[in-house]
């Protein structure tokens, strides 16, 4: 079996996301971003417009493995899933070392800011080779980030072998929160918005399919359901979500930021947030912080429905014990937004190409296979499009998506009602504008 030796083929990029802030009060992750907004002015305007290169370019791949060889990868990525962790080091890190001579170093931190705080730091300090960071498992408002500061390799991730199985002309993958990838990125999975609930409590058929039958179902059953607090990643893509649908559609968003449109559709989502609020959880006095407390709420029996970002289904969750057994994946009939998440190399990597190895490593079609396998223990959706694959590649991961079970929603299905991401401005207007109208309004009355 062979993970990507063979030489690239050059692809032509199109036009041109898990690493997020998660779970943050909204005070402190604005603090956050701010900081690192800053640092990255500093460390972009110290570094001037060009990027520095690795010593081997993807271009001459038997170069960057040659000189991966010995090489340790200190991947940072957010550590908060055991069952994900356990893949990455079961999974891409025996294959890194028995064919690849790379020892991996997976390094976990609780927020994906916290890699990019160093990275910043490291540059900024002078540190411009050797630094800690090797590759960050990223997407969004860091990405940006670090993009905004020059501080991404780019124009490597079109080049590396495996690259021509990624479909670089949909906007879905090309496109990073509105900002185009541009080669400074390689995409490792796929995610797309899910609610869930429990198949022993509640019937399929009187399920919600929209944001408004949910606001009809919250004010029949009171203190049974609640999202996590934005800027929790789950709660600003549960209101995102809301603001779609309430405004007529995501068509009207896809562009740049239009202030005194956004600020005149947007009322009628804190309206409908505002009347749902009196019928949440603990009367929405307060909201759980992340994904992992709702969860808990939902397994205990105290709300009946939570979320998922697993294409692949929410069997490992199952089996992990952090869902119930008759916990069921569904989506609306207006749609779910759907993205992707990535790979990116800092500028002063010190061993960037053992990055590279690892990022074509897992875009391996039978890679892609085995991690879409929610009995694998994680679930996560493709990075690469069966439309692109052959032979036997093909039909292994045909089988995967075919034979997902009850714990997931078909493949056809996500694909008839995923709705694209929009520009970053409108995420942290959402998010804002959420702790004005919901939080601080609850808080005052």
């Amino acid at each position: 079996m062979s993970f990507g030796t063979a030489r690239a083929t050059p692809q032509t990029d199109g036009a041109l996301h898990p690493g997020r802030l998660l779970g943050r009060p909204a005070e402190l992750r604005r603090l956050a971003l701010l900081i690192v907004a800053l640092a990255a002015v500093a460390v972009g305007c110290s570094r001037g417009e060009s990027a520095t290169d690795p010593t081997s370019t993807p271009g001459d791949w038997e170069a960057v493995l040659d000189t991966a060889r010995g090489q340790t990868l200190d991947l940072y990525m957010w550590g908060g899933s055991s069952e994900i962790n356990r893949f990455v080091d079961r999974t891409y890190g025996p294959i890194l070392e028995q064919e690849f001579g790379i020892t991996l170093n997976r390094v976990p931190v609780a927020d994906t800011v916290d890699a990019v705080n160093k990275v910043l730091a490291e540059l900024q300090a002078g540190r411009n080779e050797g630094g800690s960071v090797d590759l960050i498992w990223i997407n969004g408002e860091n990405f940006y980030t670090l993009r905004q500061a020059n501080a991404l390799v780019g124009d490597w991730s079109l080049q590396i072998p495996n690259a021509r199985f990624v479909d670089w002309d949909s906007a879905a993958v090309n496109r990073d929160f509105g900002l185009a990838v541009d080669g400074s990125e390689s995409p490792w999975g796929s995610a797309q918005f899910q609610f869930v609930y429990d198949s022993a409590r509640i019937d399929e058929d009187s399920l919600p399919r929209s944001y408004i039958e949910l606001g009809e179902w919250i004010a029949a059953h009171p203190g049974r359901f609640t999202y996590p607090a934005p800027p929790a990643f789950h709660g600003t893509r549960f209101i995102k979500q809301a603001f779609y649908e309430l405004t007529g559609g995501v068509e009207p968003w896809l562009g740049s930021l239009d202030e005194t449109a956004f600020a005149e559709s947007s009322a009628g989502l804190w309206d409908y947030l505002t009347d749902i609020n009196p019928d949440l959880w603990r009367s929405g006095r307060t909201f759980p912080p992340d994904i992992a407390s709702l969860n808990l709420l939902f397994a205990n029996g105290e709300v009946d429905f939570t979320f998922t970002q697993l294409p692949g289904g929410i069997q490992a969750e199952i089996d992990a014990g952090v869902l119930p057994a008759t916990a069921r994946p569904f989506v609306f009939d207006t749609g779910t937004i759907g993205d992707f998440h990535y790979l990116a190399i800092p500028t002063n990597a010190g061993d960037s190409e053992a990055a590279m190895v690892l990022a074509n490593l897992v875009l391996a079609p039978e890679l892609q296979a085995a991690k879409l396998d929610p009995t694998n223990g994680w679930g996560d959706g493709p990075a690469i499009s069966l439309d692109l694959v052959q032979g036997e590649d093909r039909i292994a991961l045909q089988q995967v998506m075919d034979n997902l079970g009850g714990a997931a929603v078909s493949f056809d299905r996500l694909e008839a009602v995923r709705l694209p991401e929009v520009d970053q401005e409108y995420t942290l207007r959402l998010e804002n504008d959420w702790d004005v109208f919901i939080r601080q309004s609850r808080l005052a009355g």
